[in-house]
């Protein structure tokens, strides 16, 4: 190297102040992905040996004093030549030249040109191809009119002899600078990367109703982020992991959102598609529902990552509801994952702040499905009304403002108690109300909320049952357990209603939880779905239960222990009692989070015995040892996870934590409890 071309570089690296002072810092303003074009989505065959010309207009979100373009041969098999480019009525150049090839799979920026463009203005972006069968880049769903006609027609003011069509071809990005007077240092560009629903499947051409075209109205309308830009990357039928229509989420966020110049916050909202084409052909297995609830949501966590190391700021949105979509046909197991999905979105901290799109559109009285004012029709899409709803639940602080502390919840359980007022025998001298004085102490004494389920029945002549289920009334709520704690399969006909129905005396009015006997939805779907009808037409929601340690099995031997005074009985009880509580929550604990990525709230099972009040302060002081918070049963149950519990008017089955798991392949940490023979204890 000769002295004077070491100099000359060293000069060029070490810019002075005023020049970097004067160099532009470039946002993206508009945008969109890429995609590898089929056949029917190809440039008309115009021209012959003349080319084409090919005038595109866009709606910028931000303006500026400058303009550049990005050109994309992403997915070319040749190089792509850019004969003759415009942007407006400035003449666009590329590298100081009037014409470019872009090799295949590479992108290339034309120079900086001097063409302002106001806040929310169209630019029209026309380009001569010479060879169009080398273009095999671009945008199908541009819901925007571009024409296409024969030769080279860039400067003419209206192109003739040509065609439309609803595609875009080879732009990537519009760009644009302010000089350094006039910029505002804190303006970025927000890329909204997601499926059809993003991209606007059903916006009119030319009509810019997209969520993010709203978005970007609204940002213009406000005086802190009026500088910023919008760039959709949405792609119809796009998934997390899986490549459909477009490459997959994690092979497409770097170009589409790192690579962006300006980039400071990523909006997710993609998943749908993989939830419904899972089952589109054929059913699933339980063990592929999970596998697919865990690929997405680490999908999630991967492009979190990504962003993060560029300084991105990464908001999830959640999944809306796609139940009655005739393409998916959405079922109770697809909704559950869409649930499962919704409840990382919003709980695992994965992302820096969530946008709750789901709970924006979902119709209130059935939340599975989109509300009708917003659905398309499809019942997956939304409505011109529903993408203005999504648009209004973006809260704008989150774009720039301080982000909200989310810290990981701990685990949390709600404490539910069968059989009231009476279960399993009494030691000599105890008697119902005064076991049920000691459960009531204990919870009051430790803070913690719970929940009874009584049968009328039980209480029926004993005045000492009576007395129990008054004692509980006076301090905790009550739900329905069946009159006579007779199970869904020992009932026939109207059985059942019957049953829940007569028993309402004794829960009252205002009740409406219930706990199946046995914890049994019936041995058959039919026997689920017609319990599951009564209850919802009387507004009941179902207690799920998703930790039990078996505490019933306690009572009987404690009182032989009791009445013949052995000590050590009662102590290998105790300890028994103790190790079982451990070891079920840790299980319950490990299955929630190997099968939803998080901390859900357990629903325990417990029973109103004798051993139950003696061992209660021990147990509620084990499980805040183990950092439990006790919630009610309202607040656990609001999880998704507990969603078709919720609702008995959704697919049934209730979850069942155990179930779920098994179906998974989910096995529990090992551990040995201490042995011991209940039916022989005391004996």
């Amino acid at each position: 190297m000769r002295l004077g071309q070491a100099i000359g570089i060293a000069a060029a690296l070490a810019l002075p102040a005023h020049a970097a002072e004067r160099s532009p810092r470039w946002i993206a303003t508009w945008g969109t992905s890429q995609l590898s074009l089929e056949d029917k989505d190809a440039l008309p065959a115009l021209g012959g040996d003349r080319g084409v010309t090919v005038r595109q207009t866009v709606r910028v979100a931000a303006g500026g004093e400058r303009v550049r373009v990005r050109f994309s041969n992403a997915f070319g098999r040749a190089p792509l030549t850019l004969a003759k480019a415009r942007a407006a009525d400035v003449p666009l150049t590329f590298a100081g030249r009037p014409s470019t090839d872009i090799p295949p799979g590479a992108e290339v920026y034309s120079d900086e040109a001097a063409v302002s463009i106001p806040r929310g203005g169209d630019l029209t972006i026309s380009l001569h191809l010479p060879r169009p069968g080398d273009l095999r880049t671009g945008h199908p769903g541009a819901r925007a009119t571009t024409i296409v006609a024969p030769g080279d027609q860039v400067d003419a003011a209206t192109p003739t002899g040509g065609t439309s069509v609803p595609r875009w071809f080879a732009i990537a990005d519009v760009e644009v600078s302010a000089p350094a007077s006039a910029r505002t240092s804190a303006a970025g560009t927000i890329v909204a990367i997601g499926d059809s629903i993003t991209d606007g499947y059903g916006v009119a051409p030319d009509t810019n109703t997209r969520w993010t075209d709203v978005l970007a109205a609204r940002l213009r309308g406000s005086t802190a982020l009026a500088g910023w830009g919008v760039v959709n990357a949405g792609i119809g039928g796009n998934r997390v992991t899986l490549d459909g229509l477009g490459p997959n989420l994690l092979a497409r966020f770097d170009r589409d959102v790192v690579a962006r110049s300006g980039t400071k916050v990523a909006i997710v909202l993609e998943g749908i598609n993989d939830l419904g084409t899972l089952t589109r052909e054929k059913p699933a297995t339980p063990a592929e529902h999970a596998a697919l609830v865990r690929r997405i949501t680490a999908g999630y966590v991967e492009i979190a990552r990504r962003a993060r190391a560029h300084g991105i700021r990464i908001i999830g949105g959640t999944v809306m509801p796609f139940v009655g979509n005739d393409y998916y046909h959405a079922d109770a197991a697809n909704e559950a994952d869409r649930q499962a999905v919704n409840a990382f979105i919003r709980q695992s901290g994965t992302f820096d702040a969530v946008i709750d799109f789901d709970a924006a559109l979902r119709d209130p009285a059935r939340p599975d499905r989109l509300a009708p004012a917003y659905d398309s029709g499809d019942h997956l899409h939304p409505s011109a009304a529903g993408f203005a709803a999504m648009a209004r639940a973006v809260p704008l602080a989150l774009i720039a403002g301080p982000l909200p502390a989310r810290a990981e919840p701990g685990p949390s359980i709600a404490l539910t108690f069968d059989d009231i007022p009476v279960h399993g025998a009494l030691p000599p001298g105890a008697t119902r109300a005064g076991v049920m004085r000691d459960l009531v102490a204990a919870l009051k004494a430790a803070g913690a909320p719970a929940h009874g389920f009584i049968n009328g029945a039980r209480q029926v002549g004993d005045a000492d049952a009576a007395a129990a289920t008054a004692a509980w009334r006076a301090a905790f709520p009550i739900g329905n357990h069946g009159y006579e704690h007779r199970g869904v399969d020992e009932l026939n006909g109207g059985g059942f209603r019957d049953q829940l129905v007569r028993n309402e005396a004794a829960v009252g009015s205002s009740a409406r939880w219930f706990r199946y006997p046995y914890l049994s939805e019936g041995a058959t779907a039919a026997r689920r779905d017609a319990a599951r009808a009564v209850l919802a037409e009387r507004g009941y929601r179902i207690a799920a239960v998703t930790a039990s340690f078996a505490d019933y099995s306690y009572n009987d031997p404690y009182a032989r222990c009791m009445a013949k005074r052995d000590a050590a009985g009662v102590a290998a009880l105790e300890r028994h009692w103790l190790a079982a509580v451990r070891l079920d929550a840790e299980s319950a604990r490990a299955r929630m989070r190997a099968l939803y990525g998080r901390e859900v709230p357990l629903v325990l099972l417990m029973h109103v015995g004798a051993f139950d009040a003696r061992m209660l302060p021990r147990t509620l002081a084990l499980y805040r040892a183990m950092g439990f918070r006790f919630v009610a049963l309202d607040a656990a149950q609001a999880d998704p996870v507990y969603a078709a519990a919720n609702d008995p008017a959704m697919p049934g089955p209730s979850p069942d934590l155990a179930r779920s798991a098994a179906e998974a392949g989910v096995v529990p940490p090992a551990a040995a409890l201490p042995s011991i023979d209940f039916g022989k204890l005391c004996q």
